[in-house]
């Protein structure tokens, strides 16, 4: 009955993640289509064009085809009457991820992790097959298969990162266990895979962050560019409002773009276009007002952005140097060299991931290529993320150092046993 118990709650989980993806969709276009076309608009097209939305944000790719009365009316040339969107909105694919994630950890907490992988799984699944067999629109239309396929298998991968780091670190009673025995019994090399992934763990979130402040002194910087675009749309308040929320949904992809110029390779907003620390190149820019931020010139001295990642790498390799030496673990030199390689290339495939995700096609033409190349930058944090590690992590310690941290771990386990018990 337990096994029973999870299973539907999980099915239940994947179903309010779902849910809540399209309703955040669907909501505004709501009021949009109220106010802008009143309560004799056709409301058949308002479902098509969200469910298409939901699912272009899980990274499902969507052609868009102009009919020809638009072309006409608003001068559109024909060559621009057919394009891709691949570059999808990453804050809904993130809310499903960790959704998806938090739904794994409950099911393995519960004592029967597949069960409830399994279920939300297929539950999700299902919730996909609805969307994208209900949601077809002329203007916007995506593969059948992708529209299913795609938003699931984000989901799955929540649901199995939850599910196993749970797990790996509390117990599972079962395959789990049986793997962490065989990682446990080889000696100095059995923190090598759960501290690469760890220091991985940290690297990421270090170069999230600096995206992040990244993009906040831009904003500082050109704001009164994005003003400009703004004002140059000539949208009204509700446009304005529009604009906003679909630039808060791609605050992931541009934090993406902004790791990838900090770590060096740039990115690209239209063929032969490039925006790096040590050049920009730029032609005709579309108004959006968010690429306002976008600096107008580059110097050499910009390049020094790359120590960026050189102290993530390095702020990874302190944390799980110390760990080890607590823990008396890893303490051979080659041990050490693989936990440094470990993180360095983690840390390049969630880049090279992040860049696949967050580059594409925005539009027609040289619209086509847009982001970061993936294999510039996976290369780049890999360089940069192990040279701050292994620095950390091969440099070798000194004899009052070890003693001090040894000392301080014989005190804390002394205060351990001589803590009064209540």
């Amino acid at each position: 009955m337990q096994r029973l118990l999870i299973a539907l709650l999980a099915a239940l989980d994947a179903v309010v993640a779902a849910a809540v993806g399209l309703v955040a969709l669907l909501a505004p276009f709501t009021l949009l289509w109220l106010l802008a076309f009143g309560l004799t608009a056709d409301w058949g097209a308002l479902w098509p064009v969200s469910g298409t939305l939901w699912q272009f944000a899980h990274a499902v790719p969507v052609e868009v085809r102009l009919p020809d009365a638009l072309l006409s009316s608003l001068g559109i040339p024909t060559a621009a009457a057919s394009f891709n969107l691949t570059v999808p909105p990453l804050a809904v694919l993130l809310f499903t991820l960790l959704f998806g994630a938090r739904s794994g950890r409950r099911a393995s907490a519960a004592g029967s992790w597949p069960i409830g992988v399994a279920s939300g799984a297929l539950a999700f699944t299902a919730a996909s097959a609805v969307v994208a067999l209900t949601a077809r629109s002329g203007v916007l239309r995506v593969e059948l298969w992708a529209g299913i396929v795609i938003p699931a298998a984000v989901y799955l991968v929540g649901l199995l990162a939850g599910a196993v780091v749970h797990a790996w670190s509390e117990g599972d009673g079962g395959l789990i266990d049986r793997l962490h025995d065989i990682v446990d019994g080889l000696g100095d090399w059995a923190p090598v895979t759960a501290e690469s992934l760890r220091g991985a763990a940290a690297v990421l979130v270090a170069l999230t962050g600096a995206g992040a402040v990244g993009i906040a002194v831009m904003t500082l910087l050109r704001g009164g560019e994005v003003i400009a675009l703004f004002e140059a749309a000539r949208v009204d308040v509700l446009g304005a409002a529009m604009l906003t929320l679909a630039h808060l949904a791609y605050l992931p992809t541009l934090i993406v773009w902004s790791v990838g110029w900090l770590a060096g390779p740039g990115f690209a907003v239209g063929s032969g276009t490039a925006v790096s620390p040590a050049g920009t190149e730029l032609g005709v820019v579309p108004g959006i007002p968010v690429l306002g931020l976008i600096p107008e010139n580059s110097s050499m001295w910009m390049l020094i952005s790359v120590l960026v990642p050189v102290a993530a790498g390095a702020v990874a390799g302190w944390m799980i140097r110390s760990r080890l030496v607590w823990e008396g673990l890893g303490t051979g030199l080659a041990p050490r060299a693989a936990i440094a390689a470990g993180i360095a290339a983690l840390s390049a495939g969630a880049a090279a991931l992040a860049a696949v995700l967050a580059s594409g096609s925005i539009g027609p033409g040289r619209l086509a290529e847009a982001g970061p190349a993936p294999g510039a930058l996976a290369l780049a944090i890999g360089v940069e993320v192990l040279l701050g590690a292994g620095i950390l992590l091969l440099t070798p310690r000194h004899r009052d150092e070890l003693a001090e941290e040894r000392t301080d771990r014989w005190n804390a386990e002394m205060a351990g046993l001589t803590a009064p018990i209540d």
